[in-house]
């Protein structure tokens, strides 16, 4: 009989140590709390820093303090910083914790794996991204419940450490979301789709609206309020998640970009869009039902574990608590 994969029972529960108390770090840092995990955080800015000792979280200023903590607790460090300061906070890591195990909750993969093996930790690293977040950004932002029933991508790379792989993917559990595991540049060609090209069509549909001036702006309703949400995001991480992410996006923007010229087209010749609508409507429907089964009898480091895991997320598969 299949049994599920049961990370959360079978592993253990280090502290852990998270760099970076913005949206996703500060909420990462408030929902293993929640769940009975020791944990504290950094920060570079000191009236964030103060925001969460305020809350009541453990966090400091000091890097290097807080990253030989880390290494002394066996505490898995959580990277997550934007995408700029990845490789500073690597730099930092590897001088004060390179024995200790070392996640990341950044929007794209190849590139942070490329700069964790640039700073020799690449033996320590799973990669991690939590598929969340809002608008909002900053400490006061966060939410213990930001991942739950979310997706969290676990990195199924080639040479990761089984037991490194199993604490990233039970710390994601801990949190409330679902594991699904990905090679990391299969990640980013599909976050290239769903997110990082959402991203550029909101800001574009953002202009299109202000373009019309304040009659149109007046008039727009729940599609225009829809899609243009994520424009409102701050636009330097906008633009560091696309930019991280520079290959595979312009990969589907230009995918796109053939899509609405094709459409055009055809209106202007033939005075119809059915092409797009029809298939649009299809591709909606197809997300609408799809459905996730649970992934079993995959332990971590059974034999030809990254393959399996790699197709089952590939087919729909999660790793549930």
């Amino acid at each position: 009989m299949c049994q599920p994969v049961r990370v959360a029972d079978s592993v253990s529960a280090p502290p852990i140590c998270v760099l970076g108390l913005g949206l996703i770090g500060g909420s990462l840092l408030r929902a293993a709390v929640a769940a009975g995990r020791e944990g504290w955080g950094w920060n570079r800015s000191a009236p964030t820093v103060d925001a969460a000792l305020a809350d009541g979280f453990d966090a400091g200023t000091d890097l290097a303090a807080v990253l030989r903590r880390a290494a002394a607790a066996r505490a898995l460090i959580v990277v997550a910083v934007p995408m700029p300061a990845v490789d500073a906070t690597l730099a930092a890591i590897a001088e004060h914790a390179p024995d200790s195990p070392v996640t990341d909750v950044v929007s794209v993969k190849v590139e942070v794996a490329a700069a964790v093996a640039r700073h020799g930790l690449q033996d320590r690293f799973v990669g991690g991204h939590p598929m969340a977040g809002t608008s909002e950004s900053g400490w006061v932002a966060g939410d213990a419940d930001l991942f739950r029933d979310a997706v969290w991508v676990v990195s199924a790379d080639d040479g990761v450490d089984p037991a490194i792989w199993a604490q990233v993917a039970r710390l994601a559990l801990d949190c409330g979301s679902v594991v699904v595991p990905a090679e990391s540049a299969e990640h980013d060609a599909a976050v290239a789709r769903i997110s990082h090209l959402p991203h550029v069509l909101a800001e574009a549909l953002a202009l299109s609206g202000a373009a019309g001036g304040d009659l149109a702006l007046g008039l727009a309703a729940g599609s225009f309020r829809d899609g243009t949400r994520v424009a409102s995001t701050a636009p330097q991480l906008v633009r560091a998640m696309c930019e991280g992410n520079r290959a595979a996006l312009l990969t589907s923007l230009d995918e796109t970009l053939e899509v609405l010229n094709r459409a055009r087209t055809e209106l202007a010749g033939q005075g119809t869009l059915i092409e797009l609508v029809e298939s649009g409507h299809d591709a909606r429907l197809r997300y609408e039902q799809r459905e996730r089964w649970t992934i079993t009898d995959i332990p971590p480091g059974s034999e030809n574990w990254l393959e399996r895991m790699r197709d089952a997320g590939r087919r729909g598969g999660v790793l549930r608590p």
